[in-house]
């Protein structure tokens, strides 16, 4: 599907890939309520990428801008490429199903399909992909709707660009990537909703930590600190098959469907990751 505002090139795809009705961009580089009884309360986490493979990747916002910015970040790191683009939630679903990407990037607000109807639908139809979604600090709300639809990933569009590339790769590897200001915004956000009712959260979530082995309250604190398992293994000197491990364990003993939102209770419950040995 061609949009008459975009001049692209046809983009070639591997011969194993089933052709979208969509033509992509130039090589040249430059740079929303899901219904809830549609919405599965365990999502099929995405199957990690094996080692060595191209993570193959779709953006969609519909501003051109944010996403040949988003395209040209993701250049970066050979190790990953840019398959497909759409300019709203309805396309981004369409090209999925296509392409089969490891990754989709989805803008949170978007025409036709916003992102957090078009990532439930994704994660239904596509479970293999790993769903990031972009959000502005203005957007609080949509992020909480969004731990409930199996996105795994959630980044700020004004922040560092590290960060996409290391949610992007976190989220391949079957993983996820809770950016550190998202989740301080998210405790800010539900904080707003009255004393009250932040301290019942508050309580619920040292109730929720309390079963945990110290090692595992020592691994949902960097979980909370946005850290991916190589992070946390090279941070606690363990190998990454036993970080893991110990991250299967408490997502488990938490009753949570993701890291995203693990990092959640690790915030609401107070536990923070120690600084690292070089700031002590």
């Amino acid at each position: 599907m061609t949009r008459p505002d975009t001049n692209r090139a046809p983009h070639t795809t591997r011969p194993d890939t089933p052709r979208a009705p969509h033509t992509t961009w130039p090589d040249a580089t430059s740079a929303y309520t899901a219904p809830a009884e549609a919405t599965p309360s365990h999502p099929t986490p995405a199957h990690p990428t094996p080692a060595g493979t191209t993570i193959r990747v779709l953006i969609a916002d519909d501003e051109p801008m944010i996403r040949a910015g988003v395209r040209a970040v993701l250049a970066t790191d050979p190790g990953i490429e840019v398959v497909a683009e759409a300019a709203d939630g309805h396309e981004a679903v369409e090209l999925v199903r296509a392409y089969r990407p490891h990754v989709a990037v989805l803008d949170v607000r978007m025409p036709r399909t916003n992102g957090i109807e078009a990532a439930a639908e994704i994660r239904r139809a596509v479970p293999a992909t790993g769903v990031v979604m972009l959000t502005t600090f203005g957007e609080d709300d949509y992020i909480l709707r969004a731990l409930g639809c199996g996105a795994a990933g959630f980044l700020i569009k004004s922040g560092e660009p590290e960060e996409l590339v290391a949610g992007v790769r976190a989220v391949a590897d079957g993983a996820a990537y809770l950016s550190p200001k998202v989740a301080a915004r998210v405790v800010a956000h539900l904080a707003s909703t009255g004393a009250g009712a932040l301290a019942g959260r508050r309580a619920a979530a040292r109730e929720q930590v309390a079963g945990l082995t110290p090692r595992e309250r020592e691994v949902l604190s960097h979980l909370g600190g946005g850290l991916s398992n190589g992070q946390i293994a090279r941070r606690l000197h363990l190998v990454e098959g036993t970080v893991k491990a110990h991250v299967s364990s408490v997502l488990a003993r938490l009753g949570v469907d993701n890291r995203a939102a693990a990092a959640v209770v690790a915030h609401e419950a107070g536990i923070l990751p120690p600084p690292p040995a070089e700031q002590r």
